[in-house]
């Protein structure tokens, strides 16, 4: 079904870049760091007492590895749902899934406000912001899970995720509406998104849910290539479409969701990263696909939080809007050089 070619070339390229664009990553920032001492204070113990030290095991190195696992997750995700719904244009939002986590936040934040009786109790924190994010998305997942058991077509299934999408953002609207000034600022700050407030405990959370998340992605190779060409294809082929598409959901939901509980809503490297590496390696094999989106979108991630960091500045762009303004025309100029999406 799928040419037999050899992306070794490819691969081996897109390790370099990554390796680079890890090394630039830590090494630039509002104090730059040159690149020897970088090496000695991640593999040696030589300048433990400087500041330097301090400043990229405390702060850049998690933000780095937070780059790494929030580009390859959401892109990953983005590439299981165009899949799954054999729709270009789907990503980690379409099942509401983001939505719900940015709905956990909201309650967190502005509701302390105006249900301030109920929320007495809760200490607002990073943490509790996570966590409140996570049960958001979880609680989406769960409820497509439900229609997903009862919802035989997967275009129904992609419209009803819509549906709680939407039903999110109007509850996070009206919150907004009756809601305090600072509290709503509050809010929007955390609605930009950042990658550089995680913490050592918090990251290995989301590594474990993005370990998982690719395990699952990766079992369902052949049912994702098979989709590929319809799914009454696949259920010659013996699929359990059933079964398939509770798992696919399963991985995006742990990717999609524990990134966007810990590092906010961010747009478009879930839908971009996909097509990217369509153009890169002319397949559409997940064989080749995973592992392929997993490094390209952490490439991507890294490039545009170097951006974002001003370098030699004090001050952080936010970095979805970098995502945005850097990704968009970098996709469009590719599908107008190839004049045709591959899909």
């Amino acid at each position: 079904m799928f040419k037999q070619t050899t992306y070794s070339l490819q691969f081996i390229l897109l390790l370099i870049l990554l390796i680079v664009c890890l090394s630039i990553n830590i090494c630039l920032g509002s104090v730059a760091i040159p690149l020897a001492d970088t090496f000695k204070i991640i593999f040696g113990s030589t300048l433990k007492e400087s500041s330097s030290y301090y400043i990229i095991w405390e702060y850049r190195l998690p933000k780095a590895i937070t780059a790494v696992m929030v580009g390859g997750g959401l892109s990953l995700s983005g590439l299981l749902m165009q899949t799954l719904f054999r729709n270009p244009l789907a990503g980690p939002y379409v099942l509401g899934i983001s939505s719900g986590a940015s709905l956990g936040a909201a309650i967190l934040i502005m509701g302390t406000s105006l249900f301030s009786a109920v929320f007495s109790f809760s200490a607002f924190n990073d943490f509790t912001l996570a966590i409140a994010s996570s049960l958001g998305s979880f609680l989406v997942l769960f409820l497509v899970l439900i229609v997903a058991a009862k919802v035989k077509d997967t275009m129904a299934l992609l419209i009803i995720g819509l549906m709680f999408g939407s039903i999110t953002a109007a509850i996070v609207s009206v919150l907004s509406y009756f809601t305090k000034a600072e509290k709503l600022q509050q809010y929007i700050f955390w609605s930009f998104g950042s990658l550089g407030n995680l913490s050592w405990l918090q990251l290995s959370i989301v590594a474990l849910c993005t370990v998982v998340g690719i395990t699952f992605s990766i079992v369902s190779i052949k049912p994702l290539n098979a989709l590929l060409l319809g799914e009454n294809y696949a259920k010659s082929l013996g699929i359990a479409l059933k079964k398939s598409r509770y798992i696919i959901i399963v991985a995006t939901g742990l990717l999609a969701g524990s990134i966007t509980a810990f590092a906010g809503p961010i747009a478009f490297v879930g839908l971009a990263v996909p097509h990217i590496t369509k153009q890169i390696f002319h397949t559409t094999d997940h064989k080749i696909q995973i592992p392929a989106v997993l490094i390209c979108g952490a490439i991507l991630m890294l490039l545009c939080d170097t951006i974002a960091q001003l370098p030699g500045y004090m001050s952080v762009l936010p970095i979805n809007a970098i995502t945005s303004i850097f990704g968009a025309p970098v996709v469009i100029w590719l599908l107008l050089r190839k004049r045709k999406m591959i899909f």
